[in-house]
Order: structure tokens, then sequence, then C-alpha cells
């Protein structure tokens, strides 16, 4: 089964969401959704999320599910809101439990954020599956780059979040709480072995230093195997492990990093309103 796969390129966080339609095109899943947030002025809007509202209500999709690969560090997460627009049922990998814990506790925000995920409608295990109108997905547990990462597999389709980019790019970082490059490595591998054909679908696009100048998501199992630059056929644990570590501690903390963790560990809500009507997002000094 080949689902129809829509990719939408978010520029300012450099994500791509996608939504995956069963081939007879009636039914979807909408797959990490941004939400816009201005930094500077603090304000949310839902541009990128409404271009995929104006997608699936055009094309007259009923939306089965708005997923999560894991809870993004880069961006604010949309599938509240596209909850609220189109339906659907929020899901995210069962494991997002150790992520609240550790995140709400750093907003100290333990009253407010319960680790136990029922910000979420399903958390999935390994192996479980999930139907799309007719069209069946499995849930791999690939964590690594978190604790809580998962791959969907939509028939020859793989959406793995962080865990690959483009083979001209490498891999995902490995150095937030809960991630590892060793453990990160052994889900490349899995991944890496599915049929040589299957599409991989990637969260990111950041662009190589030198060489492709469009953005690209989309490669295969077979192009990640021969050519990813940190991971590629021939590349042992022990050597990947190095260069992951190695270039983790050249990286600096994502942009987003503290406004969007404690709205993603919300499923994408925005913190309750105080007594004045207003919510506000905490900024923890010198803790990152």
């Amino acid at each position: 089964m080949q689902p129809i796969v829509t990719g939408f390129f978010h520029e300012p966080s450099q994500t791509v969401s996608y939504v995956v339609a069963e081939p007879n095109d009636h039914h979807c899943a909408v797959i990490d959704a941004v939400l816009d947030y201005d930094p500077g002025r603090g304000r949310t809007s839902t541009t990128a999320a409404d271009a995929i509202v104006a997608v699936v209500q055009t094309r007259g999709l009923t939306v089965d599910w708005v997923l999560e690969t894991h809870a993004h560090a880069d961006h604010l997460s949309a599938a509240a809101y596209l909850k609220e627009r189109l339906g659907g049922r929020l899901g995210i990998g069962v494991h997002i439990r150790d992520i609240q814990e550790y995140w709400r506790r750093l907003y100290n925000a333990v009253g407010a954020v319960p680790p136990d995920g029922s910000q979420f409608d399903r958390l999935f295990e390994e192996g479980d599956v999930i139907e799309v109108g007719a069209m069946s997905g499995t849930v791999w547990h690939t964590p690594g780059h978190t604790a809580c990462d998962v791959t969907y597999l939509f028939g020859d389709a793989a959406f793995v979040g962080d865990t690959l980019f483009m083979p001209d790019y490498g891999t995902a970082r490995a150095d937030f709480p809960g991630g590892d490059a060793r453990t990160l490595y052994r889900s490349i591998q899995r991944i890496q072995s599915l049929p040589d054909g299957t599409r991989i679908f990637s969260g990111h696009d950041y662009l190589p230093k030198s060489g492709r100048t469009e953005h690209a998501w989309q490669s295969t199992a077979a192009a990640q195997r021969s050519s990813n630059v940190h991971v590629h056929g021939g590349v042992s644990e022990d050597a990947f492990v190095a260069l992951r570590t190695a270039r983790d501690r050249t990286l600096t903390p994502p942009q987003l990093l503290l406004p969007a963790l404690q709205v993603n560990i919300r499923g994408g809500r925005l913190p309750e309103p105080e007594d004045n009507g207003r919510s506000y997002l905490k900024i923890p000094l010198n803790t990152i």
C-alpha cells in the first residue's frame, strides 16, 4: 500500500509536517504540525497549521489522527489546534511520560503537568497498530534523539521524525535529556533494515553546507544505508557514537527549546491562563 503523502515545509524552524492519506484519499493522519511563534513579541499564530487545514478541507479528507513523532525542542506543536479544527485523536509514544517528568520539574510545573500522558488521547507502545480509514500503520519505538521518539510506518512510507535527515545531512543530535547516541544508532539500524524502496520521510531539512540548495525531505531506506554521511553501511556503532558525541558538543540549544517544551509536553496546548486571563511561557534562568 502506498499512502498519499503531502509535505509542508516550515521555513522558520525548517520542520516538515505531513498529511498522510489512505490511497483512496478519504481519511488521513497529520504528523508533526507546527504552531508559529514569534519569541520577540511572545505571539503565536496558526499560519503554518492553517495551510494544512486548507489542504485537508479542499480534498475533503477526514482526519483520524493528529500524531507526534516526539516532543519537539525546536518548534511549538499545533497538534491541539488541528485537533480542534479538524477532529481526530491525538497520539504520541508512551515514553512521553519520561519527557514530561523531566521538563515539568524544570518549569516548576509539577502540579500543572501530570506525567501520565493524559494530555494525549493515545500513548503508543512498540508494535501498536493505527487505523487511518482502511489503511493500517504500525508504531516503532525508535529512541535516541529523545526517549520518546517513534516512527510511524504506513505501507511503503516511514515517518522518522528527527531520527534521520536527508542522507547528505546525516542524523539527529542525541544530547537532549533522555537522548543517547548508542541508542540512536540502534534505532537507525532498524529503520535502515526496511526494504530498499521504503520511502523515508524526515522531520527537518537544514540543507548541507555544500551541494544541494533545494530543501528535500524524502529519501529511501536504500539511500540511507548507502550514503547517509553519519551512518551509512559500514559505520560501526562505536564510530557513530564518537562522531555523534563530538558533533553534539559543538551544537547550541535550539532557539525555541525553552518555549517549546512546556507547550509540547501539554500536547500542544498553551499553559492555563492565570488570574488575569493571560497565558505565560516560563523561561527558567541559568539552567541550560
